[in-house]
């Protein structure tokens, strides 16, 4: 998709009338839908992925953007959000199910960015629900667990959270504490969980465990048993439920097939990747005009498309920096994703690329608010809701230490892990 340039918004009405021209204070619009592909690196998707992009993208505008705001400050779960999701076929992330349209890697990658530009909670449910719950099942599931929970957790009909991290280990799966026993007619696992996507809103649990065997084992959990309520206090994601749960579960389902965590959560990067995109839209519709020569008294931030005049290396702190930072993150995602349809992407290269891109999203993230001043941190103009939302992109499947250790242990063949 071509870049669209943003038009000027009409000046925020209000003020006392007489006022000099000029002092009255422009509307920034910030949730135009722009399209930014400043390399073009885009343009050559399919109609296919097309369709999914343009569908998530009438989604995000038609109805994730007119009610986000107030579940967002009152830390709520939009769950008819996740529903609809199921419906227009969003949820998914890419993972083949009998019945559903062909959905590639790339459609998944756009359709991530775009419901990301909209709010990362809402983004939150495809990861959590499409690209580990139903990802698990699919690719790690028996028939019997596929046959009941493909169709249903693609669908947004059942919900379905994912509980791998733990308070001591993090979701480091080869030291994970929990344990699986065999009872009759099922196991019991004892153990603890923390941040469990949709850990909190019904449904399915996938808990990961380890069995009699000694081996990790998938085990799918209903969400019947006490939970510890969600925190409340989040700063990135507050309408995303993470829940917390401790001993005593049980659970009837058979664990074959359920082998290993790690070759689910192996697939997902290339989506973790994708949902920074949307770091910077464009300049926001409402900016003065780009100054065309070095003003004689310092301009307000927004005011010269390179940025503040008087910061070094402005164009890396201006608005081309950003466009520039954008494409670096496109060229590199839209790479990774090709490598993923191909099945040859490496863990090694799945971590690059996550290192490389939230890093760079927090950057422009960061540009972006100071180029909008003291306006940047009102959280009606976006700028710091998405900040704070790509810090916890930053942390999860993964931290960029656990990223950095992984891309090392690739370039010298030895691993720093302890």
């Amino acid at each position: 998709m071509t870049t669209t340039s943003p038009s000027l918004a009409p000046a925020r009405a209000g003020g006392p009338t007489g006022f000099p021209a000029g002092t009255v204070e422009p509307g920034y619009l910030l949730t135009e839908a722009l399209g930014s592909d400043p390399a073009s690196v885009l343009a050559g998707i399919s109609d296919e992925d097309r369709g999914y992009w343009d569908r998530a993208r009438v989604f995000v505008q038609e109805e994730v953007l007119p009610v986000i705001d107030g579940y967002w400050e009152r830390g709520e779960y939009p769950l008819h959000l996740l529903r609809r999701l199921g419906e227009l076929d969003l949820l998914r992330d890419g993972v083949p199910v009998e019945g559903f349209a062909p959905m590639s890697s790339m459609a998944a990658g756009l359709v991530n960015m775009e419901i990301s530009r909209g709010d990362g909670s809402v983004a939150t449910m495809i990861a959590v629900q499409g690209g580990l719950a139903l990802r698990s099942v699919a690719e790690c599931g028996s028939p019997e667990q596929k046959e009941r929970w493909l169709p249903a957790i693609a669908n947004g009909t059942e919900y379905a959270a994912f509980a791998l991290t733990e308070p001591t280990h993090g979701s480091d799966s080869v030291a994970l504490e929990t344990t699986a026993t065999r009872t009759d007619g099922g196991f019991l696992l004892n153990g603890e969980k923390k941040w469990i996507g949709n850990g909190s809103v019904g449904g399915v649990s996938i808990v990961w465990a380890r069995g009699d065997d000694g081996r990790v084992h998938g085990y799918l959990v209903p969400q019947d048993s006490p939970a510890t309520p969600p925190p409340k206090s989040k700063a990135s994601w507050p309408s995303a439920p993470s829940g917390r749960r401790t001993s005593g579960w049980r659970t009837s389902s058979s664990r074959k097939g359920m082998s290993c965590p790690a070759h689910a959560a192996s697939r997902t990067p290339p989506g973790s990747c994708w949902r920074p995109g949307w770091a910077w839209p464009g300049p926001p519709s409402g900016m003065p005009p780009p100054a065309t020569k070095r003003p004689s008294s310092m301009p307000s931030s927004a005011s010269s498309s390179a940025g503040p005049w008087p910061l070094p290396r402005s164009s890396r702190n201006g608005w081309p920096g950003c466009s520039a930072s954008l494409a670096t993150m496109q060229l590199m995602v839209v790479q990774m994703t090709r490598l993923d349809e191909a099945g040859t992407l490496t863990p090694e290269q799945a971590s690059l690329a996550k290192y490389t891109c939230t890093r760079t999203a927090r950057g422009i993230a960061s540009n972006a608010r100071d180029l909008l001043g003291g306006n940047g941190i009102l959280l009606e103009n976006r700028v710091a809701r998405h900040l704070a939302d790509i810090e916890a992109i930053h942390t999860y499947e993964g931290t960029e230490t656990m990223q950095a250790l992984i891309i090392g242990r690739g370039i010298t063949g030895t691993s720093a892990f302890a």
